[in-house]
């Protein structure tokens, strides 16, 4: 992370919620200088409140040429936390965002057209510093910006970049919700052992670090996911006699997850328009 730019110029965080929160953190223990950040935030927590001590600045008057300013309110809330960042006008402010549906233009047409704008789908694995950001920059970015965005975003995660922001949808579907499926599978897994006479609380525990390993086995062996599950999958043993069900081509995950991403695509699409 070019931590002297930053430090340098500042860095301003509009809205500092679960996310903004997860990422300020982050930043902080990469060695951004508490006084190098602006927060704008009409609640903030205990915690930001905290920094104030350490120098940050609350809700204070912003720098005129900030490195970067990370846009991290909710969709709803834009129209009205937009304005508050026009008083900065340098045209080298990289402005980045990470609200979900919210596409470049809605940012050119409220900032300007000319300005560098950066728009990131972040996930909320970042709160543990195991998140994933898709990152997609305008016509006016230049190679440091993206550089720069990358490096602030890799203080919570793995960061890729995309080709066209028409992926942003897929992305959002797939990797931004995702979290929430893997949630839900631990909560149907749990409740599938407890029917088979486990207390639930011990179902809990086995579902939790089931797929909290798993996951990290997936992410840490030289083979592919499909090639860890032939590992796992005796013939004719009880893995195989599960498998038939879930991979049933009509009634089983496979299927059913298209289904979920894909309605999730299309209502990021909705929020795009």
């Amino acid at each position: 992370m070019d931590l002297g730019t930053i430090n340098a110029r500042g860095l301003v965080l509009l809205g500092c919620g679960k996310m903004g929160s997860a990422m300020l953190a982050g930043w902080l223990d990469r060695g951004v200088a508490p006084g190098a950040v602006w927060v704008m935030d009409p609640r903030p927590s205990d915690w930001v409140r905290g920094l104030v001590e350490r120098g940050l600045n609350l809700n204070a008057p912003l720098p005129s040429n900030p490195a970067i300013v990370l846009i991290a309110v909710k969709p709803q809330m834009m129209g009205d936390a937009l304005p508050s960042l026009q008083a900065i006008d340098s045209p080298e402010t990289v402005f980045l965002s990470v609200a979900a549906g919210t596409p470049i233009r809605t940012f050119e047409a409220a900032l300007g057209g000319t300005r560098r704008i950066i728009r990131a789908m972040p996930n909320t694995p970042a709160a543990v510093g195991r998140g994933i950001t898709a990152i997609i920059g305008n016509a006016h970015t230049e190679a440091g910006d993206l550089a720069l965005a990358e490096a602030l975003l890799s203080a919570v995660g793995q960061v890729v970049r995309l080709e066209d922001e028409g992926q942003m949808d897929a992305v959002t579907a797939v990797s931004g919700s995702g979290p929430a499926y893997v949630f839900h599978l631990i909560e149907a897994l749990a409740a599938a052992g407890e029917a088979q006479g486990l207390s639930s609380e011990l179902a809990m525990a086995l579902a939790k670090a089931t797929v909290g390993g798993a996951g990290q086995l997936a992410e840490a062996a030289a083979e592919s996911p499909t090639q860890l599950r032939i590992n796992v999958t005796s013939p004719a043993g009880t893995t195989e006699a599960a498998l038939k069900v879930l991979m049933d081509e009509s009634r089983g995950f496979p299927a059913l997850l298209k289904e979920a991403v894909a309605a999730a695509a299309d209502r990021s699409r909705e929020l795009g328009q």
